[in-house]
């Protein structure tokens, strides 16, 4: 069946306005989920553990015996691990292996040094003291959120990781427990939702209050997530998927098409482009996509992606690829050419860049090592994956010696009497040397 894929030339004389109408990515707040958010979060607050019990109990199908029931027990974790069939608990220790190596180069350490006249000037590396993981539950399980979000926070050093799962119908899933022992998790609870959000924001007498809430959610959860900003941290409001290819046109055009298929089939309104100097191999790789996707599984969501937000772009050449690259700043960037990294070293903006045509992104989505918490919708002009100082937070050092508050002093003075701040300039003057 023919595939509706848009395609664009940078050559065409309309190509600007349709690319801009490609990356119209205005998602109006939705007013009513906005309600229901607030609704619960404030039902929490109030009534506590309460308000969990009743909202398990509406959204999840099942009635836990009482508060105490929504905790996990940890032995569970463990128990799970060993459930699981040899094959998934070996493809998760390796994957922890290799995610944890990654990000053990990422840790930030403590530093100072001291000036000529003995005044001390330094940051002080601090972990997080709690964080929540909030992990989604139902139609699918993602044991690979668990350790992409977990992990950084144990090897930055944080204290207690709190997990939050949703278990439709009673239900646990045990491929999520055994991540959730392999990586560390302390203690984890039977809800989700925005209820589970404001509770980790908020604490009830089961739950405690954390200091930073991470991972994904459907909308409910990421309105939570953007209301309770401020009461905690948060990682960041994830949009849909993405994925952007830059192809030479030399790669077999099934595995670029089934790269593309990678994101697409989230949902619908995940965004999969293809950018290439051959328009010979976008025709070609439109054709594989048509071949493969009546095999599919999720064949009509990625359909929908596609030809809802897919595009094929033909462009002059790899330079000028970079300079649309540029301005997608795409969460997950293919660079199937020959010399990938000369390309990578002319992005500017993209949340992973995967080198190479045996590169597939689906390797940095399970068990690469690098995070794959990406920033979406063209946020990765401003922000970075999720990683090791995320949990880590600093603290300046500053002891002045006797000669340096009086050096100090008298500039600071100058400034203060400036924005009329006597206390400040006095402050400063009575520890100027007479």
């Amino acid at each position: 069946m023919t595939l509706a894929l848009r395609t664009l030339n940078t050559a065409d004389p309309g190509f600007r306005a349709a690319f801009t109408a490609l990356l119209d990515r205005v998602q109006s707040l939705d007013a009513k989920v906005e309600d229901v958010v607030r609704e619960v979060i404030g039902a929490v607050r109030t009534r506590g553990d309460v308000a969990l019990l009743d909202y398990t109990t509406r959204f999840d199908r099942w009635t836990p015996a009482s508060a105490a029931t929504l905790e996990i027990p940890p032995t569970l974790f463990a128990q799970a691990a060993q459930k699981i069939p040899a094959e998934q608990r070996t493809a998760l220790e390796q994957a922890a292996a290799r995610v944890r190596r990654y990000h053990e180069r990422q840790r930030i350490e403590s530093w100072s040094y001291t000036e000529a006249d003995g005044t001390l000037l330094g940051q002080q590396v601090t972990a997080l003291d709690r964080v929540g993981l909030y992990v989604p539950g139902g139609k699918a399980a993602y044991p690979s959120s668990v350790l992409m979000n977990a992990i950084p926070a144990k090897v930055a050093g944080v204290a207690e990781l709190i997990m939050v799962v949703p278990t439709p119908d009673g239900q646990l899933n045990d491929l999520v427990l055994a991540a959730a022992h392999i990586a560390g998790i302390d203690r984890a609870f039977r809800i989700g939702g925005a209820q589970a959000v404001a509770a980790l924001a908020y604490g009830t007498d089961n739950v405690p209050r954390v200091d930073k809430i991470v991972g994904p959610g459907n909308i409910y959860v990421a309105t939570a997530k953007r209301l309770v900003f401020g009461q905690v941290d948060i990682d960041m409001i994830a949009g849909p998927s993405e994925i952007v290819v830059v192809c030479d046109g030399k790669t077999d055009a099934a595995w670029v098409a089934m790269d593309l298929f990678s994101q697409a089939e989230h949902d619908e309104d995940a965004q999969s482009i293809l950018i290439s100097p051959d328009a010979g191999f976008l025709a070609k790789v439109k054709a594989e996509m048509e071949r493969l996707l009546q095999d599919m599984p999720r064949a009509a969501i990625i359909r929908a992606s596609l030809e809802g937000r897919g595009a094929l772009i033909a462009v002059r050449d790899l330079d000028e690829a970079a300079q649309i690259v540029n301005e997608i700043a795409p969460e997950h960037l293919e660079l199937s050419i020959d010399e990938p990294m000369t390309l990578a070293k002319k992005i500017r903006h993209a949340g992973a860049i995967f080198l190479g045509r045996y590169t597939a992104e689906a390797l940095g989505d399970y068990c690469a090592g690098p995070n794959h918490v990406l920033p979406t919708s063209g946020t990765a002009r401003f922000s970075s994956p999720l990683g090791v100082y995320d949990f880590q937070k600093r603290t300046s050092l500053i002891q002045c010696s006797p000669q340096g508050a009086s050096d100090l002093g008298k500039i600071a003075a100058v400034l203060a009497h400036g924005e009329g701040l006597t206390a400040h300039a006095r402050s400063a003057e009575y520890r100027i040397k007479k």
